[in-house]
């Protein structure tokens, strides 16, 4: 199948076996960033997925994009656009639907692969609609939770999986924040696991291995 239209641009990769249904790896990149970068992790991938790198909607200068602004301020210091972020949970719940619609893949097997702001992103989607995403491997990032839907905790989490990894030494998003994801999961009884590698703000060899072997255990 060739690529298709989006609401946001995105980059695809097919499937080994075109002709059945397959399983599909969403991903979300970071602040700054763009559809390019965790789809280097493409060719790595297991072939029988379908992949596909979206495009956060708000362009930055000079380059890169966003799901949603944040601001700097003495008054504040350093608080991300809610508002903004919740219209990208929407607009990437609305791409899953159109790459339900035009993308042969299976709906009951969609994995969310986020980084940084594409894992907050990620936890948002996944977590105010459970029916959605079978899986969630989020990297570096953490759990907002006002940008969840509201009564998320009244969902049926039963089929939701999550893999979450952060660098111990990251100094963008301090590895305390991600501590919170597991135990703030497992209250909602989610099936979390957690890992962390003594990096910065990236992903260890050993991390992408790591989250592959996961990955093979909930595909």
């Amino acid at each position: 199948m060739n690529k298709q239209t989006l609401s946001l641009e995105h980059n695809y990769k097919a499937p080994k076996n075109t002709s059945e249904k397959s399983p599909v790896i969403i991903m979300l990149h970071g602040y700054g960033s763009d559809e390019n970068d965790l789809f280097s992790f493409a060719s790595e991938l297991p072939d029988n997925y379908t992949i596909i790198s979206l495009k956060a909607p708000y362009a930055m200068q000079p380059y890169g994009n966003a799901w949603y602004a944040i601001h700097f301020d003495n008054a504040n210091g350093k608080w991300s656009d809610d508002e903004q972020a919740i219209i990208s949970r929407d607009l990437v719940l609305k791409c899953i639907d159109e790459i339900i619609s035009v993308y042969n893949i299976d709906s009951d097997n969609i994995t969310l692969l986020g980084f940084s702001q594409g894992t907050i992103l990620s936890l948002a989607v996944g977590l105010s609609f459970p029916e959605k995403i079978k899986n969630i491997i989020g990297l570096s990032g953490y759990i907002n939770e006002a940008i969840f839907k509201e009564n998320y905790v009244n969902n049926d989490f039963s089929k939701l999986n999550v893999y979450s990894s952060h660098g111990s030494v990251d100094q963008v998003i301090p590895v305390d924040w991600a501590r919170k994801t597991k135990p703030f999961l497992q209250n909602l009884n989610i099936n979390c696991e957690y890992s962390e590698f003594p990096v910065g703000h990236g992903v260890a060899p050993q991390n992408f291995y790591e989250l592959k072997e996961w990955l093979s255990r909930h595909s």
